[in-house]
């Protein structure tokens, strides 16, 4: 059999342009003509054509290569500048433009507000095309972890023992360095001593200045290395990072936007990010939905309060279990009476209110269960009894848990997994993405931002096709956005 041999040295007569070594369903086109859709004024950037000096690099370029670098798990400045010069997608994408590693990290450092749009941008772009309804909205957020170390996490009881340790230190090495002295021998290690004794009493004073930011800020923690980075707990250990959020179209499992927090629960999420998401859309959606660890009554109130449907489980929902015999549930409430009344018929009277967390308490007193054939499964308490604790919002938990129970809300909550857990899986699994290569909220942000928005874009490859999501995306081009909520004229005409 015959081989196919190469050549190297080839001579050809007219050199192909860059144009020719990318197939027309290439995915690179799609990624290209997204971003020329979303347009230099709409993502904001400050383009200044005429500017004297040294010229920089096309901005949109630059945005391109971060957004298609990230979409094939090509994150780092550095990895970004080795595919600029070998990878022929990225060489097409710049036209053979090789910006340099400083030149992309500075641009991705210099350009964060303009990068947090992006989602935004995208997302629009999907409502023209009538692909986001924003009926029903996920929300649903997972932890990943920062670009700094739980070493540099500190608080101020370990601020305290760490400087005991220094002074410590300082005290055995001031004796060892009057002993030295003393024998007029081992210069050498005296030199070394005074050395350490510099070290020493210069860590002391950076962990001073911590423990007094922690101190006049009321801060609980610190991370020197990225302070805005909170101490996450999860399945994987605990881990210094960030909490990412996003908001899902039910139609289509489009990202609507993106968030990310310091906080290490999601419980005080939930209005914020509908908010935003209603912000992008331009009006406020029909049904949210999320999981039980969005169940904050506070939040679901706000929401619930501008007549959308919250479709939130209790933990007791969620979980899936019969309340006990004696759970709480099944005690009724008098409200003429301000009292609880147990399933043994006993009275259970209003005794004190807790303002700080807003609760009131309710039990029957001395000896009111003592004598009851369920003391000890009940209660063992016998001075008190058997408590009830009633928080002062409690009709909005009773209300959002009878909605929850209802046919239709159990069909959305059906469809919440498939739907706001897929982009997760996606970010993490397909992009390989388990950390955020920036430091500080806004950078996270922004680098949020572009992976949600990769997800938006390979799933309207995966819809569409790229020479139809290219051609579907020229009708958008240069044309003004569409209503809200509705599909640009011109895209209807070009689908029929």
């Amino acid at each position: 059999m015959a081989y196919r041999q190469m050549e190297r040295n080839q001579m050809m007569i007219f050199p192909a342009s860059i144009d020719e070594y990318i197939s027309e369903d290439d995915p690179v086109r799609a990624y290209n003509a997204m971003i020329d859709a979303m347009g230099v004024d709409a993502l904001g950037i400050n383009w200044e054509p005429d500017k004297v000096g040294c010229p920089q690099y096309d901005p949109m370029v630059m945005m391109k290569v971060l957004v298609y670098g990230c979409s094939y798990g090509v994150r780092s400045s550095r990895k970004l500048e080795r595919a600029l010069h070998h990878n022929l997608s990225f060489i097409w994408l710049a036209g053979g433009l090789k910006p340099d590693h400083k030149t992309i990290a500075r641009f991705r450092r210099d350009n964060q507000d303009v990068l947090k749009g992006l989602l935004k941008q995208c997302a629009r772009i999907c409502i023209d095309m009538g692909l986001i309804e924003g009926n029903t909205l996920f929300v649903d957020g997972t932890r990943f972890r920062g670009n700094a170390s739980l070493n540099n996490q500190w608080d101020e009881n370990r601020c305290k023992r760490f400087m005991k340790r220094i002074d410590m230190r300082v005290n055995e090495i001031m004796k060892e360095c009057e002993v030295a002295d003393g024998a007029q021998s081992g210069e050498g290690s005296w030199v070394k001593l005074k050395d350490e004794l510099k070290s020493q009493r210069k860590l002391k004073s950076k962990v001073e200045g911590i423990l007094e930011k922690i101190q006049t800020e009321g801060l609980k923690q610190y991370n020197s290395t990225d302070p805005e980075t909170g101490q996450m707990h999860s399945t994987h250990g605990s881990f210094a990072g960030y909490n990412g959020q996003i908001v899902v179209d039910d139609k289509h499992g489009l990202i609507v936007s993106s968030d990310v927090v310091s906080d290490n629960n999601d419980t005080g999420q939930f209005a914020d990010q509908i908010e935003q998401a209603n912000e992008i859309l331009e009006k406020p959606c029909e049904n949210a939905c999320a999981d039980a660890g969005y169940s904050n009554a506070d939040e679901l109130e706000k929401v619930d309060a501008q007549g959308i449907q919250v479709v939130v489980p209790s933990s007791r929902q969620a979980s899936g279990k019969e309340p006990d015999t004696f759970d709480r549930t099944r005690f009724q409430y008098n409200a003429k009476e301000d009292c609880y009344i147990c399933p043994e018929g006993v009275k259970l009277p209003f005794r004190r209110i807790d303002r700080k967390r807003k609760f009131r308490e309710y039990y029957g007193g001395r000896g009111a269960c003592r004598n009851c054939r369920h003391l000890g499964v009940c209660t063992k308490n016998k001075t008190t009894g058997r408590k009830i604790i009633r928080y002062e919002n409690v009709e909005i938990r009773e209300k959002i848990a009878a909605k929850y129970e209802k046919p239709s809300s159990q069909a959305v909550y059906a469809r919440r997994k498939e739907k706001v857990e897929l982009p997760f899986g996606h970010i993490r699994r397909n992009l390989g993405v388990d950390n955020f290569l920036m430091r500080g909220l806004s950078g996270v942000r922004a680098e949020m931002s572009i992976l949600t928005s990769c997800f938006d874009i390979a799933r309207l490859i995966g819809m569409f096709g790229v020479t139809g999501l290219v051609k579907l995306l020229s009708v958008l081009r240069g044309k003004p956005p569409g209503l809200s909520g509705t599909a640009n004229p011109d895209f209807a005409r070009a689908t029929g």
